[in-house]
C-alpha cells in the first residue's frame, strides 16, 4: 500500500443501494484523492418486484452509473454471502463493469449458475477465495471474518488502508450452534477492536428487536418434534438458501420414517450448489415428487419453495392444485419453517386461503418454534460493538425507522460518531471528521422480462396506470380537407361499461363539435380530443384512464 500519499488521499464510503431499504446492497469504498480513487465494490443484490407497485418486472436492482463511469479504477466486487440480495445483481451489471469478482466456494457455485444463465461464465474473471481469505486490491488489503448466519458462509470484510480500517458486516448474527459452517470468529473480532477500528458498516435489519435471534440448533430440535406429531403428508416451506433450515428438515423427517421429496427450482439449485461446495453429504437421497406420490400419506414430506406466497413457487402450485407432481388433501399439513417478509402478505395469505379452504392444516412460527432470524437482535447488535469498537457508526441494510435506531442504540453505547446515510451520499470516512461530502446519482433498474429500465421510465408507470384505471384509445379518421369520414373508433380495456358508453358519446360529440379551423394541427387535434373523453371519463368514474387518440388522415 502507498502510504506516502496517505496526506492526499481520502477513504470514502458511498451506498447505492441497501441503505434505506432492505434488499440491493451495493457498497462501494474510494481511496485515494477526489480525483483518482481506486473502488472497490461490496455486494451487488437485487430485491424483487410487485404487482401492485411494479407490475410485470421480476428483479430490481440499483443503477450502478456512478461507479459504471469509473470503471477503468473499479478494482473488484467482493461477495460477503450468497443471498441474493448480496448478489443477485451480478449477472446482470457485470457486462457494463468488467471488473473481477471475489466469493467463498459455495457463494460462487451460486454465482456461477446465474452467469451461465446468462452467457457470462467464459467472460467474467470469478475468483474463489477460502473462508478467512486475504485478497489485496490496489491499496486495499480485505480480509474476511467468518460469521453466522442464515445461509452457509457469511462473512463480514475488513477493508484496511493507510487511512484506517472498515469493518463490513454484510449480514450476520450470533449463533452458538449454526450447524453448517463454523461459529463466529470472536477471536477476530475482538483483536480487531484491540487494533483499532475506524469504522463499521453494520447491518440494521432487527434493530427494533429485543434480546437475541436463537439458533438453527434449536429450531432443529423442535421441527423434529413438531413432524413427529403430524400424520399425513407434510410440506415444509422455508428460504431455500437456509441450507442447514433444509439439513434439518430432511433430519427430521427421517427420524419419523418419512422421505423426502424436493419442489420447486430453486430448491434443487441450492441442494447442486451445496453439494458442490461440500456440504450436505452425509444426508440420505431425495426421491421425486413422482415417487412420493406413490408413498403412504404418513411416508412423504415435501420441501417446496414458495414461503412467501411467491405465484409461480412450488407451494403456491400445490394450494392451487396446478402442481403436476404433488397433491395434498384435508387431514394434510403445511409448516411454514420461514417469516412473513413486509410486502409479501397479501400472497402469503391468498395461499393460506387456499390451502385452509381444503383442509389442510397450516402451521406459522406463531404456532410452533420453526423459524429463526438471520440477523442480529439489539442484544447482538450491542455484544458486536462490544468487541469491535469501531470510532463511527453507519448502520446499513434497514428500513429508515431500523437505521435510525440502530444508530440511536450506537449512540446509546459510547460510539463516538454516528453518520446515518442513504442511498447515493458519499461520505468521507478519513481524514478528519466523518461527514457526508458530496452526492452521487443512484436509482433503480428494473429487469422488465428481459430487458433492464431505469426507475421512472414510461413502460412501468403506464402499467400501473393501465392496473389502476384502465385505458382508452380512440382514432380520428379525417380526410386531407379537415373533415371527419367516419365515426370516432373507440377501444376501451379495463373499464366500466357505464364508463365506456359515456367515452363512446364524448367521441361522438368531440367529432361533431371540434372546431377543426382552429385544430389543423393533428398533435393540437388529439391533445384537446384526449382532454375532453378523459374528462367525460371521470366525470362519471372519478378515476383518469389513460387516454391515447390518435388521427389518420385518407
Amino acid at each position: 500500500m502507498n502510504a506516502k500519499r496517505a496526506g492526499a488521499d481520502e477513504l470514502v464510503f458511498l451506498p447505492l443501494g441497501g441503505a434505506g431499504e432492505i434488499g440491493m446492497n451495493l457498497n462501494l469504498y474510494g481511496f485515494g484523492p477526489p480525483d483518482a480513487r481506486k473502488w472497490i465494490m461490496l455486494d451487488c443484490g437485487v430485491t424483487f418486484g410487485r404487482e401492485d407497485d411494479t407490475p410485470g418486472v421480476d428483479l430490481i436492482m440499483p443503477d450502478p452509473a456512478f461507479i459504471a463511469e469509473r470503471r477503468k479504477d473499479l478494482l473488484a466486487i467482493v461477495l460477503t454471502h450468497g443471498h441474493e440480495d448480496h448478489l443477485g445483481a451480478v449477472a446482470h451489471l457485470w457486462p457494463g463493469l468488467k471488473c473481477p469478482v471475489y466469493a467463498t466456494p459455495f457463494t460462487a457455485a451460486l454465482l456461477r449458475g446465474k452467469l451461465e444463465e446468462e452467457g457470462l461464465l467464459e467472460q467474467v474473471k470469478l475468483r474463489v477465495i477460502p473462508m478467512r481469505g486475504r485478497i489485496e486490491l490496489g491499496p486495499f488489503e480485505l480480509e474476511l471474518v467468518t460469521l453466522t448466519h442464515s445461509i452457509p458462509e457469511p462473512n463480514a470484510v475488513i477493508v484496511r488502508t493507510p487511512l484506517g480500517a472498515v469493518l463490513h458486516t454484510g449480514d450476520w448474527k450470533i449463533d452458538p450452534d449454526p450447524l453448517i459452517g463454523d461459529p463466529t470468529d470472536e477471536e477476530t473480532l475482538r483483536q480487531l477492536g484491540e487494533d483499532g477500528v475506524l469504522a463499521m458498516v453494520c447491518d440494521s435489519t432487527n434493530a427494533l428487536v429485543e434480546g437475541h435471534s436463537g439458533s438453527e440448533a434449536t429450531v432443529r430440535e423442535a421441527l423434529i418434534r413438531l413432524i413427529g406429531t403430524l400424520k399425513n403428508r407434510v410440506a415444509v416451506t422455508s428460504f431455500a438458501s437456509n441450507v442447514a433450515r433444509l439439513e434439518s428438515v430432511v433430519m427430521a423427517a427421517e427420524a419419523h420414517g418419512r422421505r423426502v421429496a424436493l419442489a420447486g427450482r430453486s430448491m434443487f439449485r441450492i441442494v447442486d450448489a451445496a453439494r458442490e461446495a461440500g456440504l450436505l453429504k452425509h444426508l440420505p437421497p431425495f426421491i421425486s415428487a413422482e415417487d412420493a406420490a406413490h408413498l403412504p400419506r404418513n411416508k412423504v414430506l415435501y420441501l417446496c419453495t414458495g414461503s412467501q406466497g411467491e405465484p409461480g413457487a412450488a407451494l403456491s402450485r400445490v394450494a392451487n392444485d396446478d402442481h403436476p407432481d404433488i397433491v395434498l388433501e384435508e387431514g394434510d399439513a403445511v409448516v411454514y419453517s420461514s417469516r412473513v417478509i413486509p410486502g409479501n402478505e397479501r400472497g402469503i395469505y391468498a395461499v393460506h386461503n387456499a390451502l385452509a379452504e381444503r383442509g389442510i392444516q397450516i402451521i406459522t412460527d406463531k404456532d410452533h418454534f420453526v423459524h429463526v432470524s438471520g440477523h442480529p437482535c439489539r442484544d447482538e447488535l450491542a455484544q458486536m460493538y462490544r468487541w469491535v469498537r469501531p470510532r463511527i457508526a453507519i448502520p446499513v441494510h434497514g428500513e429508515m425507522r431500523h437505521m435510525r435506531e440502530h444508530a440511536r442504540l450506537a449512540r446509546d453505547i459510547q460510539v463516538p460518531e454516528v453518520l446515518e446515510m442513504v442511498n447515493g451520499q458519499l461520505a468521507r470516512l478519513a481524514p478528519g471528521k466523518a461527514t457526508v461530502v458530496d452526492e452521487a446519482p443512484s436509482g433503480r433498474l428494473y429487469l422488465d422480462g428481459a430487458v433492464l429500465t431505469r426507475e421512472g421510465e414510461a413502460a412501468v408507470k403506464s402499467r400501473r396506470g393501465l392496473s389502476f384505471a384502465g385505458m382508452i384509445a380512440v382514432t380520428l379518421i379525417l380526410d386531407q380537407k379537415n373533415r371527419f369520414v367516419a365515426d370516432p373508433v373507440v377501444v376501451c380495456e379495463g373499464i366500466p361499461e357505464e364508463v365506456v358508453n359515456a367515452v363512446y358519446e364524448a367521441a361522438d360529440d368531440f367529432a361533431g363539435r371540434a372546431d377543426l379551423k382552429r385544430l389543423r394541427d393533428d398533435d393540437d387535434l388529439a391533445e384537446a380530443a384526449r382532454r375532453a373523453i378523459r374528462h367525460a371519463a371521470r366525470a362519471i368514474w372519478n378515476k383518469k384512464p389513460i387516454t391515447r387518440v390518435e388521427v389518420v388522415r385518407v
